[in-house]
């Protein structure tokens, strides 16, 4: 079973005299850091990891050798 795990932070800033949502995600696993500058951003991160993480699942599935079935 795979899995994402961030520690989400959001932070609101004006701009254009407009209230604007402001993200940052980090990694539990690498700590790596992804800052974002809307929230439109955030969502299209985690639409392409969680396809990216599908793809590999598929991919490692196909590699799999075929089960056999029990009678």
């Amino acid at each position: 079973m795979a899995y994402l795990a961030y520690m989400l932070r959001l932070w609101s800033s004006e701009q254009g005299g407009r209230r604007v949502w402001r993200v940052s995600l980090e990694s539990a696993h690498s700590a790596e850091r992804h800052v974002f500058a809307d929230l439109e951003a955030l969502f299209a991160f985690l639409l392409q990891q969680t396809e990216r993480l599908d793809d590999l699942e598929a991919t490692a599935e196909d590699a799999l050798p075929p089960q056999e079935s029990e009678e």
